[in-house]
């Protein structure tokens, strides 16, 4: 059986890419299928590689049942465009910058997150670093949505 392999994307993996790979991991999860899934997420930018996610993304999580504590943070590899099968960022900035760096025969990986979506009309998970509290509960509402779609779209593509 094929491991199908997802990597979230955002600016600095410390909001929405962190809070998209914990969201998703605990979807995977209650569907009985993390040995079929597998899953990371990563920045564009190096400004905290290293560091845990936004305090502010954690405590968002939290309160929906969701952790981020054992996420670090960790900029795209070149690696990355062939080791996984989608690629998922949270916005058009970032879809410019992976497939700026993308090889051409993998661009076809890199798929905009909220492309999933079904209860939300937005194209693109807003950063919300400058935002408060509430900008992070939007975050989780549009992620959640979109992870539902995604997971339902695995498993009709993917047969599992």
């Amino acid at each position: 059986m094929k491991t199908i392999s997802l990597l979230f994307v955002c600016l600095g993996n410390i909001c929405r890419s962190p809070t998209a790979e914990a969201v998703m991991r605990a979807k995977v999860h209650a569907a009985g299928l993390t040995k079929r899934i597998y899953l990371d997420s990563a920045g564009t930018g190096d400004w905290y590689v290293g560091a845990a996610p936004d305090p502010r993304a954690c405590r968002a999580a939290i309160s929906r049942g969701y952790t981020l504590d054992a996420l670090r943070v960790r900029q795209v590899r070149a690696s990355d465009f062939l080791r996984f099968d989608l690629l998922l960022p949270m916005d058009y900035d970032n879809d410019a910058e992976l497939r700026r760096y993308c090889p051409l025969d993998h661009r076809h990986k890199i798929q905009l997150l909220m492309k999933f979506a079904c209860r939300h009309d937005t194209n693109v998970v807003n950063d919300p670093y400058f935002g408060d509290h509430k900008a992070f509960d939007r975050v989780l509402d549009e992620i959640e949505d979109a992870c539902d779609g995604l997971l339902t779209k695995l498993r009709h593509h993917y047969a599992i």
